[in-house]
């Protein structure tokens, strides 16, 4: 198989996948020491047999430039094709701003077509491609080099079995009329919002379990601070220091470093220095915030009595429409948007697009006693009443 190091050779490349209708791209990355990825490794393939059409990119090669692969990500007469695209467009984002237009993405499609939950690449490999995969390279150090034959041919076997997926997905898409339900869902994944971190709301990923507004507000400031330090070192957030030691600093607001000492739970690195500093100053913010400034915690909706037996109905009719359609439940709607739907809440997701075609018309009419549930033998049937 062809490895690509000079953006000649990428060029040449990319202009010979820009004669296809679309091409397969995977990545390989690491993220366990640093805030942003690193991308050590770019898969691409065109139509093709086996390895043929399919070059693995060497990130790491000196003076590689990836701008003809950009051009290629615009070129709107090529889809591009990814699996669980998520981490792949956002190492793309941060480093161009780009993301590929057109894109599909297998794994939100095959959820579509009813391969389950969340299917991995491996499943669909095994069950569309008829290929199994050697996945004891998963956990490889791609920064590594050389690569060693073994890492190179797992590598490009999340491209070339990628082609023979997507083209039997896009032909069950078209088939049943469902590529608009594909596309509804690939909005966020090609959302730049989707991949902009904002430190100002930080704070929202902690769970908290106090509602005083003081306490939220020092979550507030302190989930900022550690969000702008560790992407402007690039390092992980837990290296800064974790949930837990956060939400302990939050509680006490030390205002010395005598009393940082105190904690139990953070570093020791971070008991000196820049993340001591940093921490000291964002507890003395809090005192500055005024009655308009504290941070709201997500209001708790209080269950009208008897929603519980409502939310199960609901589940028994997600999961028969969901069965009747082959598409799988959670993509339809998850738990608290089932709870949500039976405490009366009138903006949920199953209400708008296709989802609504599915579930959320009969979830409505469940709720409003247009339809009732029965058993017929096996299954369960829709009753008008």
């Amino acid at each position: 198989m062809k490895t690509i190091s000079n953006t000649d050779e990428l060029a040449a490349f990319c202009k010979k996948c820009s004669e296809f209708d679309y091409v397969t791209i995977d990545t390989e990355f690491l993220r366990e020491r640093t805030y942003y990825s690193k991308l050590c490794l770019i898969q691409i393939a065109h139509p093709g047999q086996g390895n043929a059409g399919a070059v693995l990119v060497d990130t790491l090669a000196p003076g590689l430039d990836l701008a003809p692969l950009y051009d290629l990500f615009q070129d709107e007469s090529v889809v591009k094709v990814f699996h669980a695209a998520r981490q792949d467009l956002e190492i793309f984002y941060v480093d161009q701003q780009i993301i590929p237009q057109p894109f599909f993405d297998t794994q939100v499609a095959a959820m579509v077509c009813g391969f389950g939950e969340q299917v991995g690449y491996e499943t669909l490999a095994r069950k569309i491609a008829r290929q199994p995969l050697d996945k004891s390279s998963r956990f490889t150090d791609w920064s590594a080099r050389p690569l060693s034959d073994k890492q190179k041919n797992y590598a490009i076997g999340d491209v070339t079995h990628l082609r023979v997926i997507y083209e039997f997905l896009a032909a069950r898409l078209e088939e049943t009329g469902r590529k608009g339900w594909v596309e509804e869902e690939l909005q966020v994944l090609t959302s730049p919002e989707t991949y902009v971190v904002n430190p100002e709301d930080a704070w929202r990923r902690v769970k908290t379990r106090s509602n005083s507004r003081k306490f939220l507000a020092a979550v507030k400031e302190l989930a900022k601070f550690r969000e702008e330090h560790a992407r402007d070192h690039n390092i992980p957030r837990n290296r800064v220091y974790k949930d837990d030691a956060l939400m302990e600093l939050a509680a006490t607001r030390p205002n010395s470093h005598q009393q940082l000492a105190k904690s139990r739970l953070l570093l020791r690195e971070a008991r000196k220095g820049a993340i001591s500093e940093g921490i000291l100053t964002a507890v003395k913010a809090v005192e500055n915030y005024r009655p308009e400034d504290y941070p709201q915690a997500e209001p708790q909706r209080k269950k009208p009595v008897g929603c519980e037996g409502l939310a199960d109905l609901l589940r028994v009719l997600l999961k028969a429409n969901a069965e009747a359609v082959g598409v799988a439940q959670k993509l339809i709607a998850n738990s608290a948007e089932l709870d949500a739907i039976a405490s009366g809440d009138p903006i949920v997701p199953v209400f708008k697009g296709w989802r609504n075609e599915v579930f959320g018309r009969d979830a409505k009419a469940l709720i409003q006693g247009e339809i009732a549930l029965s058993a017929n033998g096996s299954s369960v049937t829709k009753v008008k009443l």
